[in-house]
């Protein structure tokens, strides 16, 4: 099957991309296992899921996912190029928790939206009236708050291949 592009006079030195009509009695070549590992490696990088805290007041967490978390916590303070809009107001973040062990992509992105989802619907525990440790008790209570909306979600989606992580604990 050909593809033909009719050329604007815009565009002169664009030229029309053809492709091979498949062969349907083509051989089928076989490639070596570790070849294979390597492409799955690269086509297939290791997913995680992240909870990250902000370290100034107002307190904020942020739930996104990534290959590269190092890398993701450097943008989202600043340090590099293309942190998310919505946490550039709460630098400089801390990891609060690190979910690894995905199997693709969009396993990590069904896990990080869940856990949204359920975050948001989750009523959530009042701040105390006593001004004395107020901003951490308020950190305390999002983290549970996160903590217990990943437990909920443990209950329906398969965590057993998944590690997950707590660097700031939340059940001080």
């Amino acid at each position: 099957m050909t593809r033909q592009f009719k050329l604007s006079r815009t565009f002169r030195s664009i030229k029309p991309h053809s492709t091979p009509n498949p062969n349907p009695n083509s051989k089928i070549e076989l490639v070596n296992v570790s070849e294979t590992a390597i492409e799955s490696s690269i086509k297939n990088p290791s997913w995680c899921v992240y909870l990250i805290a902000s370290t100034n007041p107002p307190f904020k967490t942020y739930v996104g996912v990534s290959t590269d978390f190092s890398r993701r916590l450097k943008q989202h303070n600043g340090e590099l190029k293309g942190g998310a809009k919505a946490s550039r107001a709460g630098r400089p973040w801390i990891c609060a928790c690190l979910v690894q062990g995905f199997k693709s992509q969009s396993e990590a992105c069904e896990f990080e939206s869940k856990w949204k989802i359920i975050s948001r619907k989750l009523p959530r525990k009042q701040k105390s009236e006593d001004k004395e440790g107020l901003e951490d008790k308020g950190r305390l209570l999002l983290l549970q708050h996160r903590h217990a909306a990943m437990e909920k979600l443990k209950q329906s989606f398969d965590c057993d291949h998944l590690e997950v992580d707590w660097q700031l604990n939340p059940s001080l």
